[in-house]
């Protein structure tokens, strides 16, 4: 116990300094390659690090393990340094293969201290029961008839030579005048060319590179060809070609020269399946370079089968296939190319299992390592392509060879770019997706000096026009290819895309919309000279100057704008509806490329939108308004005479508190509309976002409006996502409209109605100038002749007009009408414009307290001339001045003009719309619901965020209404007198 008592202090000073020791230990470690261990040391793959090999110990090839120096055997071995050596006798100089025994050596050593012997000898080291001799042999292989042997390429047994010797020299030999290429023997006697060019063309990067591929295998390769008709030879001498880039140099000896010499030399040999272009023993690799045989192809030939989105015979599957062939030229195997196998991206199955899906636009980019691809694509792999369909008489499956536009197409050693035009066109058969080999300059396995990368590759299906079966025309196959000089394979990357597009011929559809531009936009000439002219008309101004010409472009800009929308809208519900809700495939939708044409339409129609939605609103914050108190002094009161210490009797006064109030309730409805923008906003968001409208703007046949998390999410379409957005739009604000129409201004609250007659119940009317002779007369004169009372009064007086006790509110006798458009006489406005300015002379007592007792007499008595003289014309004491009451026409309602002009006596025309709403919010409902459309549909196809789109239109809404709501306030207190302290 003493003892444990006495350690027990010394345990606990090691724990903590084990534990102090922990806490500031380091987990990190040296880098160390296998290759920098350098010479005598080898790299240990369990601590990671250069150890030191053992006495007369060198490194292995592979750099993990130490073995013997020449003249050493070994005596045991387990890896890594449990290496023994042991030194050789001077008579027997050499070391056995494996390592393990010395033997003696008859024909010298090679550097690793093996015996070695000479061309077609084996070396023999074990008798036929596996005892060892004590002196190797090189045993000569009989290269002559019947045997016709020689070593094999290790050297340890003989085997039969192969053909093409026996058949030139009659032996394993094959010395000159013959030819030795890629293993093979051909005689010199032929017209072959005897040289070929084993050069790589990268025309992106300006160089040429001698490959070690080409080297080895081009010349045997032709040749085999050629002259045996040898079909592995011809298929590697056809990927040589397409590695090329289908080279169409006029150099004959490279690697398509080649191609083309045997091609025109075995024309007696006949072709495949009746297709001109395909030679028997040769692959397809062109489709001919006559003019316009490109067209031929891809435009005149249709598809035999058909494709339908719905019903019994649907069928929405590309069935593309492929040959695949190794650059030695062997068939390898079909493969679908259902799987992503021209896809360099990584994508999910189920993402990739919708590539082919016929109607649904597929794209997909990435960027990808060098050094990935170097590792995935060692060797290079080629395809021919085909569509897979059924015959349905003979109930056989047919295939239909996919052509292949090259854009990196090689000619005179320059690369070609093809242009648009189709007969240009220079149609090929084989493609690959990434070529390491023909980069390699010295010896083949070791990094290429430059790799050859597909970076884009575009499946192009085009719907036959006026189909209705769903026809098309031969699908094409669109390849770029990008050189790519390897420098430091792990930093290095490379953009890399794929998409199936599918298009139509737009060409109808552009002259239909040309067209109804035209007629459209001539008509919105038509009506803007109209509306000109109704405008020349309110201001009583027959002069056309530049204030005419102007105000004609902005009536123009508004009209031209619905015309924009009109064409829009229709286009995009056409595409939603047909595309969408076609059984037989018909139409397809426009490519991003080609919507460019309807963005700028769309465009425009904002522009010109938001141009006459200002207008309108700049038009509203100057008009005139001034409210006539038809209200009359009661009785009399004693007021004191300044100046003069008396006391005289007065006029009781009027109270300022109706007019304030009207003032007020006239400051509120000027941003009153038919809709409730924030719910608008909302609901629309809710139905794309929440209920998934949205998807039905996904570039695929699908009418869903659900779509999977794991299933591939087309690309959105601006038109549709713009048919979309509108279609629920101007829905949503109809039923709006109707709502507040039919049940909540009749049931709830009708505040323009109502404004109405709050004015009768005040006292008050109301005289609106929009145009210098035209505007807008509330009659609020009370029929009970005052309206400053107590409450018991008030409601006597509402009693007796419900029971019809008193007169009607309308300006005429026994008449309800109490609103009117006015036209007024020049000599009316005259006379309106002398009193109003001195009325705003000082634009208003504004503030009373720093304002003059003259200056506020004067706007006080200006106010009262004005309430006079409004009166007095209403009351027709003004006979110069006298108006009369009327009803418009017809035809002059549909124009929204005045054919009569007021010459002597002003014009009210009888309004039972309360048209006055025309200078409010209100009465602009469209112009207000087109603008926000528009401005929602441009922040969109901006930024394809619906989200985006309502929270910016709904802050445009508020800005605007704040906007018009403090001009608008201004205004009023300017025109009207009435303090702008008064107005909340």
């Amino acid at each position: 116990m003493a003892t444990a008592g006495r350690c027990g202090p010394v345990v606990l000073l090691l724990l903590l300094l084990s534990a102090r020791l922990s806490a500031g230990q380091s987990f990190s470690l040296p880098l160390r390659q296998p290759q920098d261990c350098g010479d005598g040391r080898y790299f240990d793959i369990s601590s990671l690090a250069c150890k030191q090999c053992g006495p007369q110990q060198g490194r292995s090839a592979g750099g993990t393990s130490c073995i013997c120096l020449p003249g050493f055997r070994m005596f045991s071995n387990n890896n890594g340094p449990s290496v023994i050596c042991e030194k050789c006798p001077e008579s027997m100089n050499g070391i056995t293969e494996d390592g393990w025994n010395c033997i003696t050596c008859p024909k010298g050593l090679t550097t690793e201290g093996k015996c070695k012997c000479a061309i077609n000898e084996i070396l023999v080291e074990r008798d036929v029961n596996g005892k060892l001799l004590n002196k190797a042999l090189c045993i000569l292989c009989d290269g002559s008839e019947p045997s016709f042997s020689a070593s094999d390429i290790l050297g340890n047994r003989c085997v039969r030579c192969e053909q093409t010797f026996i058949n030139i020299s009659k032996s394993c030999d094959c010395s000159d005048p013959n030819t030795l290429t890629g293993g093979l023997c051909f005689s010199s006697s032929g017209n072959f060319p005897s040289k070929a060019l084993a050069t790589v063309r990268y025309g992106q990067l300006g160089i040429t590179v001698i490959s070690a591929w080409f080297v080895k295998n081009l010349q045997a390769s032709a040749a085999a060809c050629w002259l045996y008709s040898n079909l592995t030879s011809c298929q590697a001498l056809g990927n040589m070609c397409v590695m090329n880039m289908n080279s169409l140099s006029s150099t004959t000896s490279d690697a398509c020269g080649l191609f083309q010499y045997v091609y025109a030399n075995t024309a007696g040999l006949g072709t495949v399946h009746s297709i001109s272009f395909w030679r028997q023993n040769l692959p397809w690799l062109y489709y001919g370079d006559q003019p316009g045989l490109a067209s031929q192809v891809l435009d005149t030939t249709q598809f035999p089968a058909s494709f339908s989105f719905k019903g019994i015979n649907k069928n929405i599957k590309l069935q593309l296939i492929a040959a695949s062939y190794d650059a030695e030229g062997n068939f390898l195997k079909w493969q679908n190319l259902e799987g992503g196998v021209l896809q360099l991206c990584p994508d999910t199955l189920t993402r990739l299992n919708a590539v082919y899906i016929f109607g649904t636009t597929y794209q997909q980019s990435c960027t990808i390592s060098v050094s990935k691809m170097l590792m995935d694509f060692a060797n290079p792999i080629f395809y021919d392509v085909y569509l897979e369909y059924h015959d349905d008489n003979s109930g056989q499956q047919y295939l239909w060879a996919v052509p292949i536009l090259n854009l990196n197409l090689q000619y005179n050693e320059m690369s070609v770019n093809q242009g648009s035009n189709m007969n240009n066109w220079l149609l090929t058969r084989r493609m690959f997706l990434v070529d390491s080999l023909s980069g390699q300059e010295n010896d083949l396995g070791k990094q290429p000096r430059i790799i050859r990368i597909a970076s884009k590759i575009t499946i192009s299906i085009r719907l036959v026009p006026n189909t209705q079966r769903g026809t098309i025309y031969p699908p094409l196959i669109t390849v770029a290819y990008k050189d790519v000089l390897v420098q430091n394979p792990d930093t290095q990357s490379v953009m890399v895309s794929f998409s199936v597009n599918y298009e139509m011929n737009q060409s109808e559809a552009q002259i239909q919309t040309d067209i109804a531009l035209g007629v459209l936009g001539g008509l919105a000439v038509l009506w803007s000279l109209l509306k000109t002219a109704g405008w020349k008309r309110r201001i009583g101004s027959p002069i056309i100057d530049l204030q005419t010409v102007l105000k004609f472009f902005l009536f123009y800009a508004g009209d031209l704008a619905n015309v924009f929308f009109i064409i829009t809208v229709g286009t995009g519900l056409y595409w939603l509806i047909f595309f969408k809700a076609q059984q037989f495939v018909s139409v397809l939708l426009p490519l991003h490329s080609q919507e460019e044409d309807f963005v700028t339409y769309v465009g425009c129609a904002f522009a010109l939108k938001a141009l006459q939605f200002l207008h309108k609103l700049f038009s509203q914050l100057t008009v005139d308004v001034f409210f006539i108190d038809w209200e009359r002094p009661k009785g009399k009161v004693l007021k004191a005479i300044e100046g003069e210490g008396g006391i005289k009797s007065a006029a009781a006064p009027v109270s300022i508190w109706r007019t304030y109030f009207i003032a007020n309730e006239w400051n509120e409805i000027q941003t009153v509309r038919k809709i409730n923008p924030l719910f608008q906003v909302l609901a629309v968001l809710f139905f794309l976002e929440v209920v998934g409208f949205s998807n039905l703007a996904l570039m695929d046949s699908s009418s869903s409006l659900t779509r999977s998390s794991e299933s591939y999410i087309a690309p959105w379409s601006r038109i549709l996502r713009f048919g979309v957005s509108t279609v629920l739009w101007l829905v949503i604000a109809m039923l709006q409209i109707i709502f507040f129409a039919v049940f909540y201004e009749r049931f709830v609250e009708d505040k323009i109605r109502q404004f109405v007659d709050l004015c009768s119940m005040s006292n008050i009317s109301v005289f609106l100038l929009s145009h210098r002779c035209f505007g807008y007369y509330i009659h609020g004169r009370s029929v009970h002749g005052h309206a400053d009372t107590n409450m018991e009064e008030m409601n006597m007086n509402l009693k007796r007009e419900a029971e019809n006790l008193c007169s009607q509110r309308g300006l005429l006798p026994n008449t309800d009408g109490q609103t009117f458009q006015i036209s007024i006489s020049g000599k009316m406005r005259q006379q309106y414009d002398r009193i109003h300015e001195t009325l705003t002379r000082k634009r208003g007592p504004a503030r009373l307290l720093d304002s003059s007792a003259t200056t506020f007499e004067q706007s006080t008595k200006a106010y009262h001339t004005m309430n006079k003289f409004l009166g007095s014309f209403i009351d027709h004491v003004h006979k110069d001045m006298d108006y009369i009451v009327k009803d418009k026409l017809l035809l002059e309602r549909i124009l929204g003009m005045e054919f009569m002009e007021p010459m002597e006596k002003s014009i009210f025309y009888n309004d039972e719309g309360h048209s006055f709403s025309d200078i409010l919010f209100y009465g602009n409902e469209a112009t207000l619901l087109i603008f926000d459309i528009l401005f929602f549909s441009v922040v969109d196809l901006a930024s394809q965020s619906f989200v985006l789109a309502a929270v910016l239109t709904y802050l445009q809404q508020e800005i605007f209404r704040f906007i018009r709501n403090t001009a608008g306030q201004k205004n009023l207190a300017s025109k009207t007198l009435v303090d702008e302290r008064f107005l909340i």
